[in-house]
């Protein structure tokens, strides 16, 4: 499951200043299994906000997960 703020990485190369493995911000959900994500600079420049499908973002864990039961 993907939220609101969450950091994610692409998938696939969408164009030539996006790349696959580029990191961006999860800034609203447009509908179901649908993102707008936000890719900024170092410096927090946003270069490119795109709408993308939940199949083209890998979400990113910056600590280990809690397991789950199953």
């Amino acid at each position: 499951m993907i939220a609101l703020h969450d950091t994610v990485a692409l998938l696939e190369d969408l164009s030539d200043a996006l790349k696959r493995g580029q990191v961006g911000t999860v800034i609203e959900e447009w509908e179901s299994g649908v993102y707008e994500v936000e890719f900024s600079d170092g410096t927090g420049i946003t270069y490119a906000t795109e709408a993308l499908r939940i199949d083209q973002l890998l979400k990113l864990h910056w600590q280990p997960q809690p397991k789950q039961d199953g």
